[in-house]
């Protein structure tokens, strides 16, 4: 693995229309006060249970976050051992889980979600096979190893053994409108079909509150923390995918109501050794425009970049994909295809070839 310091930082601006894709308690889209004004806000864990969602889609390695981890362990051993009852397979399982520290309760579901790759049930069983006497130590080997990419990026907190926690080796900030936003409301009706044609009210109505917002988005990936989770290997294609589905993924709340799938207008990708870069300064003084805020929001976006390497070195690669032709980049990418190709060219100059996960 690595032992350079190698931070991927991705800036992303998109413009969502009238949406609400990410709600609080009451319903309405969350908010956030920044530069003293109220910004339309996306929480980081919607973002990346799309991105979770996406990662399955395209069939890259994805593990699954459930308290039915014992269920899962039990349906394991019954595929290697078909003579094993149901419930001794269950008994098993649970055997081994509550040797590694993880409680399961009377129902047979652990206390908190917990996110596990397929091949770490599918090893587990296998190690529960084989031994007689189920070793700790084992349990938590065969748990720390195998992870899908979701585990290596996003880690895992084991709240009943900190042991079993992994590292996350990604952050994803919670995505903010580069200008202030005014809450709007959708007021709706819906009539029975099959009302009497003498009754004109509706059968049905409410409110719906919204939003609409260009977005900065930011998130960043530790390439030696990655490659100590998945290798070198792992961690080049990994960086890759997530990028691609930071970029192209969306949470889906209210997506049938206002049909609001958008792409980024930019996509801004730096390779850093020193420290990772939030960029989020740049709309501190909010956007103002009546012509559209994506222009102005990349030159911010840029002149933000350039003033950070006053306190930061100087990004090993800086390249932009830039469908406004705004941006002042040198290196400029002609679709996502080539930025990620970009991305992983300049990466593999600074890391060994050998992976050396085990």
């Amino acid at each position: 693995m690595t032992n350079t310091n190698l931070y991927v930082d991705v800036n992303v601006l998109q413009t969502v229309p009238s949406s609400n894709i990410n709600r609080d308690d009451t319903g309405a889209p969350k908010t956030a006060i920044y530069g003293g004004v109220t910004r339309a806000r996306v929480s980081s864990q919607s973002w990346k249970h799309a991105m979770r969602v996406s990662f399955n889609k395209d069939g890259v390695t994805a593990g699954v976050r459930t308290k039915e981890v014992a269920s899962m362990l039990a349906d394991a051993l019954k595929e290697l051992n078909d003579s094993m009852s149901e419930d001794d397979a269950m008994k098993k399982a649970v055997e081994t889980l509550t040797a590694a520290g993880i409680k399961v309760n009377k129902d047979g579901q652990t206390g908190a979600l917990l996110l596990v790759s397929h091949g770490q049930i599918k090893k587990l069983a296998e190690y529960t096979i084989n031994n007689d006497e189920i070793d700790k130590k084992d349990v938590k080997a065969v748990l720390k190893g195998t992870q899908s990419l979701d585990l290596a990026l996003f880690g895992r907190m084991v709240a009943d053994n900190p042991e079993l926690n992994v590292d996350a080796s990604a952050q994803v900030a919670h995505a903010i409108s580069t200008h202030e936003i005014v809450p709007e409301f959708d007021y709706f009706t819906a009539l029975d079909d099959l009302q009497p044609e003498d009754n004109s009210g509706a059968a049905m109505l409410g409110t719906i509150e919204y939003n609409s917002a260009t977005l900065y988005r930011y998130a960043n990936v530790n390439v030696k923390e990655l490659a100590e989770n998945i290798g070198n290997d792992g961690a080049l294609k990994g960086v890759a995918e997530f990028i691609k589905q930071f970029v192209l993924s969306m949470p889906s709340g209210k997506q049938n109501t206002f049909a609001n799938k958008t792409l980024p207008s930019y996509v801004m990708v730096a390779i850093r050794t020193d420290t990772p870069v939030n960029l989020v300064s740049a709309f501190e003084t909010p956007v103002t425009s009546n012509h559209g805020y994506v222009s102005k929001s990349i030159t911010n976006l840029e002149k933000a970049n350039s003033d950070a390497q006053k306190i930061v070195d100087k990004p090993l690669l800086t390249v932009a994909l830039d469908q406004k032709s705004v941006s002042a980049i040198t290196d400029q990418a002609e679709n996502l295809t080539n930025l990620l190709n970009q991305v992983t060219d300049s990466l593999k100059e600074v890391m060994p070839d050998e992976d050396t996960n085990n």
